[in-house]
């Protein structure tokens, strides 16, 4: 099949809803694999997790979820470019879907210097690493000892982007973006730049509280950090915002922006705003507390109202 062809048939496996689960790239699997088995029976049909620093290896913990899951697909979301060549990434995901029913997209990104330096690995030139890294990738080849099987099909890639250069490696070399940490208004903008063959699935945060100042509250402790990588605070400033909206864990028009709050209603129609600005999906990230570390009581809970 062609790259249009790939996009449609992953479109339609993908489905419209998705669950992102930041903490499974660091709980142990006897809670990564229940959760991943309770957002299945939810009813998502696409599971993204990360991968971080020093924390799981993003292949064989792609492994351990989609073992504990029988029919939903599982992304990387991201497999860091920095951690492994492309070969490797190559293989491993070619392993992973002939291992388990062709559920498995490989999920790539560039990182942030904080998550790579440390690796003794200097962060240079994020855009070009990425389309190197996706050209070798795309022209690698898996050998098998059965001269009777099939032609090895491509590998089906889709990749963290935000602005213009790395939105357009994705409609070029791969099935599509997967942008993190984003406003409505940049799946409209990102659908404009990339046309409307590639897939885009932007994650968004969202929190079930009704008390705004609560839940404004939870939200600056949990995207902190990202407000402070050059990646996410030159993307939010692109989008209209200003240095003032991103100091001090972010002003309340930015925190609305990026973290989808109220009653579960009120979470859906914000998140139904990225299918109507462009969007194939949108993978859901619920901010968890103590009581609920993997998000998955309020994935539970918004699960009826996304049909």
């Amino acid at each position: 099949m062609g790259l249009s062809e790939d996009r449609a048939a992953m479109r339609t496996k993908l489905g419209t809803w998705g669950a992102w689960i930041g903490p499974l790239t660091a709980v142990p699997a006897a809670l990564g694999r229940p959760t991943a088995a309770a957002v299945e029976a939810a009813g998502y049909t696409c599971l993204w997790y990360p991968e971080g620093m020093g924390v799981r290896e993003s292949f064989s913990n792609g492994a351990v979820l989609l073992g504990a899951t029988e029919k939903i697909m599982v992304a990387s979301g991201i497999t860091n470019v920095w951690a492994r060549d492309a070969l490797a990434s190559a293989s491993a995901s070619r392993t992973l879907n002939d291992s388990f029913d062709n559920r498995f997209l490989l999920g790539l990104g560039v990182s942030h210097p904080p998550q790579v330096d440390p690796r003794g690995t200097t962060y240079l030139k994020p855009v070009a690493k990425m389309r190197e890294y996706l050209e070798q990738l795309n022209a690698s080849e898996f050998n098998t000892p059965d001269a009777n099987s099939a032609p090895v099909e491509p590998v089906q890639t889709i990749i963290a982007a935000l602005r213009k250069p790395m939105l357009e490696v994705a409609r070029d070399l791969s099935l599509g973006a997967h942008p993190y940490l984003v406003p409505v208004e940049h799946t409209a903008r990102a659908r404009e730049i990339m046309g409307p063959d590639p897939l885009l699935i932007p994650e968004h945060k969202v929190i079930i509280e009704t008390d705004a100042n609560k839940a404004r509250e939870r939200a600056r402790g949990a995207i902190g950090w990202y407000l402070q990588i050059e990646n996410y605070k030159k993307n939010l400033i692109w989008m209209g915002f200003t240095e003032d909206d991103i100091a001090n864990g972010g002003s309340d028009r930015l925190i609305d922006a990026l973290v989808a709050h109220g009653d579960p209603e009120t979470v859906v129609a914000k998140l139904r705003e990225h299918l109507d600005a462009g969007a194939d999906q949108v993978a859901i990230q619920a901010l968890g507390d103590e009581s609920d570390p993997t998000g998955i009581t309020q994935l539970q809970e918004l699960a009826p109202l996304l049909k």
